[in-house]
């Protein structure tokens, strides 16, 4: 049996990281293409520990930016959203993709449209340790039948 989703989920991020991205170049369009570049990444909690932001630093190729990402926790239903803010469209906040934590990894899925087309997001966090932890986001053109990893964030304890 599995622990249900809970406000200390994301207690593991908390601090300051170190960020290795590596990015496909084009998404959904088979391109097998990876960039690589560095960031920074610093969360702290919020609400009592109902809720998490984190200040990142994406240092990439063609120029950096800063983002946000804002984590909250629904006790009711055990389920947290994930809101991305990127800081070259500060008008923009992305859909929260929703879910919660099994076994020692975080799912969160959501709708959302890429390119003017229907697609569904994943971001998963594995390989949790006290100095490090993995991110992949993945998007799915078929409802989920199929998977194209597309960014992957390897953190490391500053």
């Amino acid at each position: 049996m599995t622990t249900p989703s809970q406000p200390t989920d994301f207690d593991f991020l908390t601090g300051r990281w170190q960020v290795q991205h590596r990015r496909l170049t084009a998404r959904l369009a088979g391109d097998t293409r990876w960039e690589t570049f560095a960031g920074t990444c610093e969360q702290r909690p919020l609400m009592g520990g109902l809720a998490n932001v984190d200040d990142n630093w994406l240092d990439l190729p063609g120029g950096g930016y800063r983002a946000v990402s804002l984590r909250s926790f629904d006790p009711t239903s055990r389920l947290w959203s994930i809101w991305w803010l990127d800081g070259r469209q500060p008008h923009r906040i992305d859909v929260p993709v929703v879910g919660g934590f099994a076994a020692g990894v975080g799912r969160f899925e959501a709708d959302d449209v890429f390119e003017g087309r229907p697609i569904r997001v994943r971001f998963l966090w594995s390989d949790i340790r006290a100095d490090a932890c993995h991110w992949a986001q993945a998007f799915s053109a078929d409802g989920g039948a199929s998977w194209e990893t597309n960014w992957v964030m390897q953190f490391m304890r500053a």
